[in-house]
Parts: structure tokens; sequence; C-alpha cells
């Protein structure tokens, strides 16, 4: 065990956002924790890093190789690659920040041990001094594993090209990854470009630490973990398997509780149907009334499962384009004399649903740009007359932060439509002060919703998307798949959301080496399914001293039998363990 959270409890005045949440990270566990956005992840996260105190419960902590992964990767220009990296060591931060405790200790004065001090002191400096004479070739090491040309590494970050960057920012989550017992991340995958994301699958995948993920990148999470933590409503509730078989087994769960709530509602009116009969002739049915009444104070009560709040996103077309929407033969495109793409052919048609999907600067943005007219081409390029472009940035430039999101959208559907205004927010959840504040002061993911909700009050009839399922939950990407999958027009995004191309696109283009090539079906049609992840896990054998059956697998086993039991299957042999019918070999 590395740490452990035990009933967990965290209020912020009379704001209870966590009342009953516990969590337990073994060796080489890898745990999704998923929940809506505001349900506690991050205030969890920070009390299991020590950073938040918890007001009732109970953290165990076991190691201090404890890292954290921040979802914002930028890298500080006027830093060299080796102080980025030399950063990212944990265990270095830990010991320069219990360094500086002493001396506050020291300078403070009081009544301290001294001598104690002065040696721990002694101790941990020796240890960074350790640390600076053999730090350099794990760093060379780390990057040659990203293929980042050693003699750089004293080069400044604001030196490096943006692929350069992309590797340093690579090897430092490989510092962290290799450096800690147990590591959380929170949105580790944050703008990065798919080829990125799938090495950081492969090197967590390869690496001994245990990870614990915040994450709304469903690919991801299905790849990596084993388990998920879910916080909901201040508790959690934990679901073996990867992101998928969570979701199923989610499903499953709320719709028993409805059906045990059904049971539950039909039966309370029959008791109290009978009871309500008796009640007027209460002396010939005294002792049949009373038996009635005790029965029915002691039914368990049944819970209703809570009404998910989703997003109500719709999509209506504009008049339908013809059967041709976009062509381009031969196309190229050009920035000052450099070529950024050549030899592009498209042909989007009527209904299409496009992915476009490559590393960060291959040109991606500039196949957009060009087809929205904003950057010159050679060779043809032909949009349909009829197209009625709708087009969403992930930077919402088309947002003035310092209007709310009402005025924004009344701006855009008229003056003298304020309900219909608030209604249409009301559907992204955008309500009360989020809807009449700055958007200034909303989160990233709320402006994303107001974003999208602006566009779709335009009629449209081609949609451009670059990135937006950025900042956005995971519910609501469900919504937005749902309703562009369901949308009568053309769609062509540009996403790293590899789960995005797979449940909305029939066609991909791949931006690549100066050209972008169209191909149809989605991105594991293209790509080939990832291998299933796998978790090698030790386990103890036991030899069956009477005979018993395992309830959670129905499988029956006999006196003197051996069965080797690892942690995960645990639960389906507690009972047969407390009543003495295994024993350790």
């Amino acid at each position: 065990m590395l740490i452990k959270a035990q009933s967990v409890s965290k209020s912020f005045g009379p704001l209870k956002v966590l009342t009953d949440v516990s969590l337990q990270v073994n060796e080489g566990d890898r745990i999704g924790l998923v929940g809506a956005n505001g349900a506690g992840k991050s205030t969890f996260l920070k009390i299991l890093l020590g950073e938040e105190k918890e007001d009732t419960g109970e953290i165990t902590r076991r190691t201090e190789r404890i890292g954290y992964m921040s979802q914002f990767s930028d890298l500080p220009g006027d830093m060299t690659v080796r102080e980025v990296l030399e950063e990212s060591f944990a265990f270095v931060e830990n010991i320069k920040r219990r360094m500086q405790e002493i001396d506050d200790m020291m300078v403070s004065g009081g009544d301290i041990d001294w001598n104690g001090l002065a040696e721990e002191s002694a101790m941990l400096q020796g240890k960074i001094d350790k640390f600076n004479s053999e730090v350099g070739d794990r760093l060379l090491s780390i990057l040659r594993q990203v293929n980042f040309p050693e003699d750089g590494i004293d080069r400044r970050i604001d030196t490096l090209s943006g692929g350069e960057r992309t590797k340093v920012v690579m090897a430092r989550k490989a510092v962290q990854v290799s450096d800690c017992d147990l590591i959380f991340m929170d949105e580790p995958t944050s703008h990065l470009d798919i080829g990125t994301i799938e090495w950081l699958e492969r090197y967590i995948l390869s690496a001994d630490c245990a990870v614990v993920i915040v994450s709304h990148d469903r690919y991801f999470l299905d790849r990596i973990v084993t388990r998920v933590l879910e916080i909901e409503n201040g508790k959690s509730t934990e679901y073996k398997g990867n992101y998928s078989q969570y979701v199923e087994k989610k499903n499953m769960a709320i719709e028993r509780q409805m059906k045990e709530y059904e049971r539950y509602v039909a039966a309370k009116k029959k008791q109290d149907d009978l009871i309500e009969a008796m009640f007027h002739d209460s002396r010939r049915y005294m002792a049949a009334y009373k038996t009635r009444i005790m029965m029915a104070s002691k039914m368990e009560e049944k819970e209703r499962p809570e009404d998910q709040k989703d997003i109500n996103m719709k999509i209506t077309a504009a008049q339908k384009s013809g059967k041709n929407v976009i062509i381009a033969e031969d196309m190229a495109v050009k920035r000052g004399d450099r070529t950024i793409l050549s030899g592009v052919n498209l042909d989007i048609q009527k209904g299409d649903k496009i992915g476009v999907f490559g590393v960060n600067g291959a040109g991606k943005s500039t196949l957009i740009k060009a087809i929205l007219g904003e950057i010159d081409h050679t060779g043809e390029l032909w949009v349909a007359p009829g197209a009625k472009i709708g087009y969403y940035s992930q930077q919402h430039e088309g947002l003035d932060l310092n209007l709310s999101a009402e005025e924004q959208m009344l701006i855009t559907i008229g003056p003298d439509k304020k309900a219909e205004a608030r209604n249409r927010l009301a559907q992204f959840l955008i309500t009360g002060e989020n809807a009449t504040n700055k958007m200034s002061s909303l989160s990233g993911g709320q402006r994303a919703k107001v974003a999208l909700c602006v566009m779709m009050c335009g009629e449209t009839n081609l949609l451009i998307l670059d990135e937006p399922t950025n900042y956005v939950d995971i519910a609501s990407k469900h919504m937005m798949e749902q309703a562009l999958s369901e949308y009568d027009g053309v769609v062509i995004t540009i996403t790293h959301d590899r789960f995005f191309l797979d449940n909305v696109c029939n066609k991909v283009i791949e931006v690549a080496d100066g050209k972008a090539v169209c191909h149809n079906g989605n991105y594991t049609d293209l790509k080939g399914a990832p291998a299933p992840v796998k978790k090698t896990e030790k386990g103890q054998t036991y030899r069956v001293v009477e005979p018993f059956t395992n309830w959670a697998t129905r499988k029956k086993y006999a006196k003197g039998e051996k069965v080797t039991i690892g942690e995960s299957d645990m639960p389906g042999f507690k009972d047969a363990m407390e009543k003495g019918k295994l024993r350790k070999v």
C-alpha cells in the first residue's frame, strides 16, 4: 500500500465538496479519477498530495516518492532544457522544501533540537550533492528516449522549434514518471498531439510507478487504467476495469437502483392502501391493522437514482447543400516562401463527418484556414456556393470576455430575445451568475459551452470545429458527439480526441510530412485497435481447508485444492477466509 484515504470529507464554508471519499493505492495501480466538473476531484487530489487538510477522515502515506503532473505543459522560455528537467524530479523538490523548513526553524529559534536539525540538514545536502553528480547521465538517457539531441541540453527553451519543445515536454513527463512510486496526473494529455499521447501511454504502461489520473480523455483512460474511482455528490464509488467498463457497470447499477426503487414504491403503496382500508374498520381488523403498520415502518427505504443533468445539445442544419460540398485537387498552401501542404485532394460530400489529426505544427489549422479562405492556395479548391459555415475556434476569439454570456447571445440572436438567450444557455447548463457575470470569470469549459451555443444559433450546413472537446468534461463530450452525429450537414473537426474520432467520424484526414491524406473510416479503422491493457498482479497461494463456493464467480472449491488469489480477486474469497476455509501456503 502506498497511500490510503478513508472517509475523507472537506467543506469550504457552507459548501460541502467531499462528504465520504475513500481510496487505496497499491504498487503498480493505475486508477482513473472521474466526475463532473466541480465534483471535487481537484480538491481530493490536493488532500492526497498534502496541499489541503481534510476536515474528517484519515490519510495514510507509506512513501514520500509522490509526484504531481500538472495539466499545463507551458515551458518557461528563459530556462534551459537541463533546468526544466531537473525541476521535474519530485524528490529533489521535497528535499529542498524540507531544507527550507529547517532553515526557517533555525532562524526563528526557540525550543528546538539544534543538533538533530543540523544533522538532518547535512544529510539532505548530501543527497542533493549526490543527485547533482548523477543527474547528467539520467537526463541524457531520457533525452535519447524522446529523440532529442543530447548537445541541446543547455539550450534555452525560447530557441527551440515547436517539435523540439514537444520532445522536452515528453522528457519532462518521463522524468516525473520514472522518479516516483506514485504520481498524480491532472489532465496529462491536454494540448498534446496524438503521437505524443500514444508515446506517453506506452511510457506509463512500461513504468513501475502507480498512477492516479484525472482526465477527460476517454481513449487514454481506456488504454491506461484498471480501476475507476468516481466522485459524485461528495461520495466515491469504485469500479474495476477501464473507462468503458466503468460506464457499462455504472449504467447497470443505475438501472438496478431504479428497479429496486420502483419495487419499493409499489410495495409501499400496497401496504399504505391496505392500512388505509383497515383504518375505516379498525375494530374488526385491529390486529392486522397494527401488523401492517409495523410492516410498513420496517420497510427498507430505497432512494431514487438522481436525475443526470445533461446538456440538451441539438444542432439544426440550414437548407441542405448539394451532394458535393468541398472539392480540392492538387492543392498547395504556403506561408511566405515555405510550403506547408502540397498535393491535397479532397472530395467532401453532404453528411460527411471528418476528423483532422496530426502532430502539432503539421499544418492542420493551415488546411482549415485555406478552406475558410483565410490563406491563399494554389491548385483547385471549390466550396459549394450554398455552404453556410459555422466556425468554432479553440481560442474562442469570437467571444468578448468583457460581456456576459447572456449579452453575447443577445448580440447574436437579437436584443429583444432575452428569454430565448437564457433558455439556450440553460440547455448548456449555463445558468444563474454564470450567465450574467463577465465571461472572463468563467472556466475554460464554461467558455467552450458558450462559444458552442453562440455558433449553434446560426443557420449552418457546414461546421468547422477546432478542438471542440478541449476543456469540456466527459458528459458534455458525449452530448456533443450525439448532436454532431445527428447533424444533417457536414462536420470538419480538428481534434486529438481519439474517442471522438471513432464515435463521430466516417472519414479522417491525417496531416503529416506536408501532406493531408483523407481515409474512409474512423481512427481505429486507420490505425488498428490498440492492444488490450494487461496488468501483472502478484498473487498468494492458499490451500482449501473446507469446501466452499466463490459466490462472485459461482465456482466451487474442494478440500485440499490449491488456489492463487490476486488482490483484485480477494473480495470473492473474503467470506471463505473469514470462516477459516482457506489457509495460506
